[in-house]
């Protein structure tokens, strides 16, 4: 199959229920990429092939039509399957449109796509990827000629000659150095010109091109804003990374590592491209698509600080969560109840007002809580069979190996006991400070005995999201599942989530289960607070809202989207980053409570802490970006961004909220004299309170009956949990929330590592 049938899906919108079946399986077994979407997919990206029902709801034929030729040049093949009485009599009335009567036979159908993309890439090769005497003739200057051209638009820019920043781009291939010895320079010279091509199809006016003598491709981008011009490298680094480069007989993907700096304020035309070069290399450093705007350092002010300042520094370190906590309580109850009284001294009593709004939400709440838990009682699992054979599947297991040292071996070999029909990769993506010749030894001798296990370090890498970027490149399957070091996934869980994929998912999330919740009393939590996530909300949000979400690990991602979207370890909650992107993207994430892997909880109270202080500000960052670009999604429904509201938005507000009872009583009892004379008997106070307060027993029969086998042997251990939950743990996940928004206040971004504890066996 060719790159340009590799690189780009087939979309089908429209189809009954019965004939995507006929459709999906077939085309997939052929080793063709399926979309299942709606009319608005048709301007998302380019299609390969549209597979249309004759009359889609809402959509006459002739709009279809306008809507497939809107924004391509050449439109994508349309392919119209349905019953033989509802397809157009005249077939080849419209150019570029086919007919299929259903039913038909599997080989019919493959034969018709093959043939129809046959046409369409001898169209695409002549209007969109030239051939190699086309390619010869795209401008690219060299260095020297290139440096001029920056210089003549630097005098301009400084003679205000004109109005906007001009911008220079370095582009590198991440993985070219692994060919580069093989290549030559012929296929190398190819492989740049393909580049450029590529650079080509959306530039700005008046782009220049030009290769580097440092191995790089070099753009100027001239009369643009800054916005603009990350905009457009943005679109060509995703357009790059699921390209299929050709060099010679083989076909080849590359990452794209861009960094570009303004020319206007540059020393010289030589400064600017070298400040380029150097945002090229962190992006090369990160691998997540993300072109690097290049900043100059700031110079770091040297104060010497007293006995006494040096003292006081290091009492608010060593307590820094103390205080942290004191501040969020003095904003969260004391500052309302100073707001109660001062107004209501004065005539202004808004009290009223504040309680019943936190009643009523904290009703809405606990009623959102009871109806995701009798949602997930209904099993919903994928179809029996897959719609395709088994491909290639990946496995990216992500490591730092000083924490994770002692259980990585563990790890690895029950990722090799796991029953997959077709080629199973197993990728350890790892990063460590120093040298481990120990483990790595026993790690290279498990890869010698076991042809499908891969370790890689990642040198450059300092976080999870560049492990996983830079293993990308070394992945062969069509879908890939990401784990974090301590998972042990259960034997048939690659099996059951392609039968998840290949009948639509983009995303599939599976259900954490904790495997070591005899170690300790917060393990123990843990381990029931996990199935409280993974066995009821995730399933229940996810029907109650139509979407789920990647929680970061015993994930399974279709290959394409998971090399377009990275991870982005700017982060602190990269994967859910990724979900988010995901989903606003239109792409579907699939939960089910019943693709198990196991993995290790904090043991003790301090390392969790500390894990969910980063999760908390993590969410919180998420909730910043993404809540109102979700919002405004045209790829949501109604339904979908009611739910992203309560996701994101709800969350950050509910901690708060939470706690506004308490100055509201402290309020009222100052008002009526003490609190014996405050008024109870409200029925409205009454009601809710039984309501909210039955939602913590409740929600432990639901955890209890969706529970893991396993997890149900130790019945005590879901008393403990409600005990713990109800008097404890509750009010401290809110506390660490709160304490989350205030590190974020603060530019307080540490990535702290959850630290791991071999288990016991």
């Amino acid at each position: 199959m060719t790159a340009l049938v590799d690189q780009e899906p087939l979309l089908i919108i429209g189809l009954a229920s019965n004939v995507v079946a006929d459709v999906i399986a077939p085309l997939i077994a052929a080793g063709y990429q399926i979309k299942l979407g709606n009319v608005s997919d048709l301007q998302r990206c380019r299609w390969q092939l549209v597979l249309s029902a004759p009359h889609v709801p809402g959509l006459g034929s002739l709009e279809l039509l306008a809507a497939l030729r809107e924004g391509h040049n050449p439109p994508p093949e349309l392919l119209l399957i349905g019953p033989a009485q509802s397809l157009p009599k005249n077939k080849a009335n419209q150019s570029g449109t086919q007919c299929l009567a259903w039913p038909f036979e599997p080989q019919q159908l493959v034969a018709r796509v093959r043939r129809m993309l046959r046409d369409e890439l001898t169209t695409a090769r002549s209007t969109t990827l030239p051939d190699q005497r086309t390619l010869a003739s795209i401008p690219i200057a060299d260095e020297e000629r290139f440096l001029k051209t920056l210089g003549k638009e630097r005098d301009c820019l400084r003679a205000a000659r004109s109005p906007s920043e001009s911008f220079v781009v370095a582009l590198r291939l991440d993985e070219l150095d692994q060919y580069r010895h093989r290549l030559g320079a012929q296929a190398e010279e190819s492989l740049w010109r393909q580049v450029a091509e590529l650079a080509g199809l959306d530039a700005l006016a008046n782009e220049k091109l030009g290769r580097g003598v440092a191995g790089d491709l070099l753009l100027l981008l001239p009369a643009t804003s800054r916005q603009k011009a990350e905009k457009r490298l943005q679109a060509l680094s995703r357009r790059m990374a699921n390209h299929h480069f050709e060099l010679g007989a083989q076909t080849s993907r590359f990452s794209s590592a861009i960094g570009f700096s303004g020319l206007r304020r540059s020393r010289s035309a030589s400064d600017t491209l070298n400040e380029a070069r150097e945002a090229a290399k962190q992006s090369a450093r990160h691998l997540d698509l993300q072109p690097i705007f290049w900043r100059r350092p700031k110079a770091k002010q040297m104060r010497l600080a007293g006995p006494l300042q040096l003292w006081w520094s290091r009492v608010c370190s060593a307590n820094a969560l103390i205080f942290q906590y004191l501040i969020t309580m003095l904003v969260g109850l004391v500052l309302p109840f100073l707001i109660y009284w001062s107004l209501g001294s004065h005539g202004y009593d808004i009290s009223g007002g504040v309680y019943i709004f936190v009643v009523i939400t904290l009703a809405l709440t606990a009623a959102s809580i009871w109806v995701e838990g009798w949602l997930a009682l209904k099993r919903i699992d994928p179809p029996a069979e897959p719609a395709s054979p088994y491909p290639p599947a990946s496995a990216i297991i992500a490591a730092y190996l000083p924490n994770e040292a002692s259980i990585i071996e563990d790890t690895v070999m029950a990722f090799l006991r796991v029953q997959y029909p077709s080629p199973l990769q197993i990728i350890l993506a790892y990063n460590t400070p120093h040298d481990m010749r120990d483990v790595e030894e026993r790690l290279r001798e498990i890869a010698r005995l076991n042809p499908r296990f891969v370790p890689i370090r990642v040198h450059t890498s300092t976080s999870k999201a560049q492990n996983v970027n830079a293993a990308l490149s070394y992945v062969s399957g069509t879908f890939t599942a990401i784990f974090d070091a301590d998972h042990q996934p259960d034997p048939d869980s690659f099996r059951r989530a392609w039968r998840w994929i290949s009948h639509g998912a983009d995303v599939v999330q599976g259900h954490c289960v904790i495997r070591n919740g005899a170690a300790s009393w917060v393990a123990k939590m843990v381990a029931i607070e996990f199935e409280q996530i993974y066995a009821v909300s995730h399933p229940g949000r996810s029907r109650m809202h139509g979407f789920g979400i990647f929680g970061g690990s015993n994930g399974y991602w279709r290959t394409a989207l998971l090399r377009e979207m990275r991870m982005h370890g700017f982060m602190l909650t990269e994967d859910i980053d990724s979900s988010m992107r995901a989903l606003v993207a239109g792409q579907r994430i699939v939960s089910d409570p019943y693709l198990l892997s196991r993995e290790l909880a904090p043991e003790r109270l301090s390392a969790l802490t500390k894990q969910r202080l980063r999760w908390a500000q993590g969410w919180l960052q998420i909730s910043m970006k993404w809540l109102l670009p979700a919002l405004r999604s045209r790829h949501l429904t109604v339904r979908q961004k009611l739910g992203v509201f309560q996701l994101l938005g709800w969350r950050e507000i509910y901690p708060w909220v939470s706690l506004q009872i308490l100055p509201l009583i402290a309020w009222w009892a100052v008002e009526a004299g003490s609190l014996l004379d405050i008024e109870w008997q409200v029925p409205l106070f009454v009601v809710t309170s039984l309501f909210t307060l039955g939602t913590g027993p409740g929600q432990i029969i639901f955890i209890y009956i969706l529970a893991d086998r396993q997890l149900k042997r130790n019945a005590t251990w879901f008393w403990f949990y409600l005990v713990t939950s109800t008097f404890f743990y509750a009010g401290l996940k809110n506390a660490w929330n709160r304490i989350a928004h205030f590190k974020q206040w603060r530019g307080e971004t540490t990535w702290v590592v959850t630290s791991r504890v071999k288990v016991k066996k």
